[in-house]
């Protein structure tokens, strides 16, 4: 399994894309930290800046960013860092 800490999503709760891309990466054995960023405004600006997006839920794979669900970006990413 990839480090922790390489992989974080920035979601809310209320946001069905961010569900369904936190279950794939756990059905691909990913670990990641999710933050909430309805709750914390210091990781929704992060996402900001990483991301230029306002729109969740953004993922930082080892430094890449995705926006959206993008689940064949995701693929070649964790195929990249497997």
């Amino acid at each position: 399994m990839m480090g922790i800490m390489a992989v974080r999503i920035y979601s809310t709760p209320t946001c069905t894309f961010c569900d369904q891309l936190k279950s794939y990466l756990r059905q691909r054995r990913v670990k990641f930290v999710d933050y909430d960023v309805s709750r914390d405004d210091r990781k929704a600006g992060e996402m900001l800046h990483k991301s230029r997006q306002t729109a969740v839920p953004v993922l930082d794979f080892h430094g890449t960013i995705v926006v959206g669900f993008d689940k064949p970006k995701v693929d070649r990413l964790i195929d990249r860092y497997r």
